[in-house]
């Protein structure tokens, strides 16, 4: 097995009730569903808006979701025709993620260096913050990747297009340089959860294809575990993985990202009218392009940090489109 490909039936083993969250649709309360027929013959469990579950992909279905670069080269050719599906390679993820820090710490080169050859050489010392700023400011800031596919931008556990294993110490991702800072900051196990809790609830990504965010979300809660174990040299406590993966499920959700709402979710609806004609009527919001009157089911999200009017409880439940200015 590729060590960049993290196989279900490894998750299913390790604890069958994490696999279980990392398919969980928060939107619907249902399983993620495939949202292409990539799969279909495999059989009807496997066609396009057929949900994802756990039987689907492990035991001797352990192999049947693997990351692009580990798919045959016809597939890929499909899928960037028919979905625009273009990954993005860890170096160009570096430059983009490197812009936002240098705006954020008022300086270049914090976390490494550019070099010419598409590589990058890691800073070695600890991230020093500017004045007025601090590594837990960092920590909580929100970022989000948009559409996101395997996630390269947020975790870049190996490069999407060359399959290269990235080390713990020389990754990129939104979220790696979160942990680098929690690592580089925190003593005690206790302190690094907690830390690393916060990093995950402000980290955000959507993507249209089950399969790929499935990917994404296991991306995430692995490289939760390698950063973990590089720095205590043991495993984390499953109960916490649990918690983490509950978090990704969360703010890692499968969303149409042109209309906020779940995947093929808009419908037109049909009546008759008086004189027995059928009238049919469109989505207003598909047929006026207007994002917030869609008739699909809208996406919602965790605001970690806000209490919900309705139940008086921390951690609101908000449909996203509402946060579209």
């Amino acid at each position: 097995m590729s060590i960049i490909d993290i196989n279900e039936e490894q998750i299913h083993s390790y604890a069958p009730d994490v696999l279980e969250v990392l398919l969980k649709d928060r939107t619907t309360n249902k399983n993620i569903f495939w949202a292409t027929n990539d799969y279909k013959e495999l059989g009807e469990q496997y066609t396009y808006y057929s949900p994802i579950l756990p039987s689907l992909i492990t035991g001797v279905h352990a192999d049947v979701i693997r990351p692009r670069v580990l798919k045959a080269r016809q597939q890929q050719s499909v899928r960037s025709k028919e979905m625009a599906e273009v990954f993005t390679p860890a170096w160009i993820c570096n430059v983009q993620n490197n812009h936002i820090d240098s705006a954020w710490f008022g300086r270049k080169n914090v976390f490494n260096t550019e070099n010419n050859d598409h590589s990058w050489t890691t800073t070695d010392s600890p991230i020093e913050f500017p004045d007025g700023k601090t590594w837990k400011d960092y920590v909580m800031e929100t970022r989000m990747e948009i559409t996101c596919g395997e996630a390269p931008y947020i975790t870049s556990r190996y490069d999407v297009t060359t399959g290269y294993f990235i080390e713990p110490k020389d990754r990129i991702g939104l979220l790696d340089r979160k942990l680098r800072v929690v690592g580089e900051n925190t003593t005690t196990i206790e302190e690094w959860i907690a830390a690393a809790i916060d990093a995950y609830k402000n980290i955000y990504a959507y993507e249209w294809q089950g399969d790929n965010l499935l990917l994404a979300r296991e991306a995430m809660l692995w490289t939760f575990g390698e950063f973990f174990s590089a720095k205590f040299h043991c495993e984390p406590p499953k109960e916490t993985v649990l918690e983490i993966a509950t978090i990704i499920s969360w703010n890692v959700w499968q969303m149409d990202g042109l209309k906020c709402v779940v995947p093929n979710s808009c419908k037109t609806v049909e009546h008759t009218d008086l004189f027995g004609n059928t009238i049919k009527t469109e989505c207003l919001g598909c047929k006026k392009g207007n994002i917030h009157h869609h008739n699909g089911i809208y996406c919602l999200v965790k605001d970690w940090d806000t209490i919900d009017k309705k139940t008086g409880k921390k951690e609101a439940k908000v449909p996203f489109h509402t946060l579209i200015k």
